[in-house]
């Protein structure tokens, strides 16, 4: 399976809130969003993934160097399912694309090979990290509840992700729940839409008193790994959500 999606206008808005917020959060979500009908559990709304980003030898990734700035490459796992996705996700100001190819799990060992195999359907994302010298440098799992609906601007989505853990890549990819604890006792609560925040969401915020953060969990799960990085001292300062600071956070581009 292969499949593109381009959506102009995209934004996404995180929050960093306390554990012992997530069932009213999740129970919220539930309530006032829907299902995508493709997760586990009573609700049709629970994934177990497992993810490893893609970074260069000089962390061009991390420090947004030019291009490396706008693009993200990733191979998730669900569960224990026996194919996974190989993802690009593309960001600039005025829209994001992403594109997504499914292939099974033991291909997994065609990327270390040299060279692109054009009769492999995952040539484009094989060819395009060889070209941009892209390594699996990381490994990030965390159990993530999901929720979808409709506004005046478009589709929305949120999220609620807890139990994040890092490892450097390992000798065997896709050891969920395995590393070292990232945020520790908090969750991350993130909503996506097109254009002007909903107010669906905007609800969300003042019920619970969240505030905007820009978080990244791949930048963070380097930090923790000890890797050579420069800081980045706005990050994680909590700012009133607001549509200037819902701009502000988006230009950052601390996207997953």
């Amino acid at each position: 399976m292969d499949s593109r999606e381009t959506r102009d206008w995209a934004r996404e808005v995180k929050f960093v809130t306390s554990l012992d917020k997530r069932p009213q959060i999740v129970d919220w979500a539930r309530a006032n969003l829907g299902s995508d009908g493709h997760g586990a559990g009573v609700y049709a709304d629970e994934y177990t993934t497992c993810t490893l980003y893609f970074e260069t030898p000089d962390f061009d990734v991390y420090q947004q160097n030019k291009s490396y700035g706008r693009s993200k490459f990733r191979i998730r796992r669900y569960g224990t399912s026996d194919v996974i996705f190989l993802e690009r996700k593309f960001r600039t100001e005025r829209l994001l694309a992403k594109r997504r190819t499914t292939v099974p799990l033991a291909d997994l060992e065609r990327l270390g090979a040299p060279n692109a195999d054009p009769a492999w359907s995952g040539y484009w994302f094989q060819r395009r990290i060889l070209l941009r010298k892209l390594q699996p440098m990381i490994q990030l799992s965390y159990d993530r509840v999901a929720r979808i609906g409709d506004s005046p601007t478009g589709p929305v989505r949120m999220t609620i992700d807890m139990n994040l853990n890092v490892l450097p890549m390992p000798d065997r990819a896709f050891l969920p729940g395995v590393g070292m604890r990232i945020l520790d006792d908090r969750c991350i609560v993130e909503v996506k839409y097109r254009k002007q925040l909903p107010a669906v969401f905007k609800e969300l915020s003042e019920k619970f008193g969240l505030q905007v953060q820009k978080v990244s969990k791949f930048r963070n799960g380097l930090r923790l790994l000890d890797y050579p990085l420069p800081t980045n001292d706005d990050e994680h300062v909590e700012q009133p959500l607001t549509e200037a600071v819902d701009a502000a956070a988006h230009a950052q581009g601390y996207w997953d």
